[in-house]
């Protein structure tokens, strides 16, 4: 197989844009249909939206409502409630950000408890990455209140790639958040193994605080500047897209995008601090940079697959929910440039083998998870789809 597209996420455009590319992939109302693993299905995609305007994410409410917040990568925010798209946009930034190469709006997490508050991560006018916090109007909760933000965080990006974006509150009530290496190739900025960098790490931040927020202390560098960044929880990730905890366990489960050769997916305990994921000395669990491959404390991932079969590994969740019982306790990841879906166990040991499920085309941006554990993919030609079980 060819790559489709030679770096992650929307970065090949054909005279500017990726319809040129993709027509024969554009899904357009009454003409979708689902896609089928063969010769024996156990899971099909269920179209419920197709006039999104390249959708990179789909996350929950948490408040019961079964609502679902789509994010498009130039600003706005749709609602899915049921089976409606709601024509007005939750929230529109379009004049805030920068939509560069893979800039954009990136992450959308709302906060536990307070679903009043929600955080965003976008990259600025200035092509940096901005984490920001929101409140819902009071008057309407399918409304934002674009005047309360308040920017908590500002990452200097040197390239317009590997911006990561990801945002996600833990189990442990603390927000997660995955950057990338900052762009340019090989790591050119020596972000990976710098822990005073902020790029291409997973930070891990207190937002309890009504203004601001706080470092929690058993942050592995809290209390210890010379160590590295306080809110630092793990390095060594080239583009982090995307990540998550399993509902059930708590565990962490992270998708890496790769260079030139092989994308990672990496497991491991939520409380496991201080790791190191290997970038650049690894790329899955291979040796990057050969002449410097000391590889003893890295984290090694537990399933990979090579560009042969993919080129931008896009993360998704471990299965909980109930409508797929073949799929239960399967953690699905899938890939932008081919389509593919695949599964491992969550609780099989390392190295794990993935399992094709679904050879969609499709160009997958994210995975969703909602409040009863049914898993969505975006589709970056303008579609929201739900995991069914196959007919």
């Amino acid at each position: 197989m060819q790559r489709r597209h030679p770096v992650f996420l929307w970065l090949v455009l054909c005279l500017g844009t990726l319809s040129g590319c993709r027509a024969a992939l554009t899904p357009s109302a009454g003409k979708l249909s689902p896609f089928l693993a063969k010769p024996e299905p156990i899971v099909a995609l269920y179209p419920l939206a197709t006039d999104l305007v390249q959708p990179i994410g789909v996350v929950p409410a948490h408040d019961g409502s079964g609502r679902l917040f789509i994010l498009e990568k130039k600003g706005a925010i749709r609602i899915l409630e049921g089976d409606t798209l709601r024509e007005r946009p939750f929230l529109n930034i379009r004049r805030r950000l920068s939509t560069r190469w893979e800039g954009g709006l990136l992450g959308l997490a709302f906060e536990p408890g307070h679903p009043e508050r929600f955080y965003l991560n976008y990259t600025n006018l200035d092509g940096d990455s901005t984490l920001a916090r929101y409140r819902v109007r009071e008057d309407d909760p399918n409304l934002a209140d674009r005047r309360s933000e308040e920017i908590l965080l500002t990452v200097e990006q040197p390239e317009d790639n590997h911006n990561g974006g990801h945002l996600l509150f833990g189990p442990d009530g603390y927000l997660w958040m995955g950057l990338g290496d900052g762009g340019g190739q090989g790591d050119h900025y020596r972000s990976g193994q710098n822990t005073h960098a902020l790029l291409s790490s997973l930070l891990r931040l207190d937002v309890s605080p009504e203004r601001g927020y706080r470092v929690p202390p058993d942050n592995p560098f809290y209390g210890d500047e010379e160590a590295g960044a306080a809110i630092i929880w793990a390095i060594g990730l080239r583009n982090p897209w995307h990540f998550s905890f399993d509902r059930r366990t708590g565990e962490l489960w992270i998708a890496d995008v790769g260079h030139r050769q092989w994308e990672e997916i990496n497991h491991v305990a939520s409380d496991a601090a201080a790791l190191n994921y290997g970038w650049p000395i690894t790329e899955g669990r291979h040796c990057y940079r050969t002449e410097t491959c000391e590889t003893e404390g890295l984290v090694t991932p537990v399933a990979e697959y090579s560009h042969t079969r993919g080129c931008a590994v896009v993360g998704g969740h471990v299965y909980r929910g109930e409508a797929i019982p073949a799929l239960q306790g399967q953690y699905l990841f899938g890939d932008f440039c081919t389509g593919r879906i695949w599964s491992v166990a969550a609780d099989g040991k390392a190295p794990m083998t993935p399992e094709l499920l679904l050879d969609t085309d499709l160009a997958i941006t994210a995975f969703g998870e909602d409040e009863a554990g049914e898993l969505y993919i975006t589709h970056y030609e303008g579609a929201l789809y739900r995991l069914v079980a196959a007919p």
